[in-house]
């Protein structure tokens, strides 16, 4: 599979395409009512990228005074590897340029290989650590959050 559909702004009809996706996709998924929001909320942007009319790839940027925060991207499991995450890391950057940001903000898994690889590729750098910010998963211990950012300006 090679999805190949355009980025696209994502909108309330397109809730149960993404709850679905989150519960399929994600560890930690987020709640219909925390989509529902996002959707909403004039200062976010949730972006998606379809195969054959599937919801299998989504991004959530939100707009802060002067910087914009990545709050999510996720990918099906069927569509990793493909290109999808870099697609929507570039719709959230360049919608971070339309708002005018200073920086566009992140915090990621320490241990997220796949994610660090792709966000310092595109430019992000490391700018602190929060120790033991996530719950466990496999390993039993929590996980550190690591901060970084990439300036826009």
């Amino acid at each position: 599979m090679r999805p190949t559909e355009a980025v696209r702004r994502l909108g309330p009809a397109d809730l149960a395409a993404l709850s679905s996706l989150e519960q399929a996709a994600s560890p930690d998924p987020w709640t219909p009512d925390q989509l529902q929001a996002a959707l909403a909320d004039p200062d976010t942007r949730v972006f998606g990228i379809e195969h054959e009319a599937c919801l299998v790839g989504h991004a959530v940027v939100v707009r802060l005074p002067f910087e914009a925060e990545l709050q999510a991207i996720l990918v099906a499991r069927e569509a990793r590897r493909q290109g999808v995450a870099g697609r929507l890391l570039a719709a959230v950057i360049e919608q971070a340029h339309s708002w005018r940001s200073e920086r566009l903000l992140l915090e990621v898994r320490a241990g997220n290989e796949a994610a660090l690889a792709l966000y310092r590729g595109a430019g992000f750098g490391e700018d602190g650590r929060r120790r033991g910010y996530y719950p466990a998963r496999t390993t039993g211990q929590r996980e550190d959050a690591l901060l970084m950012s990439r300036p826009l300006a």
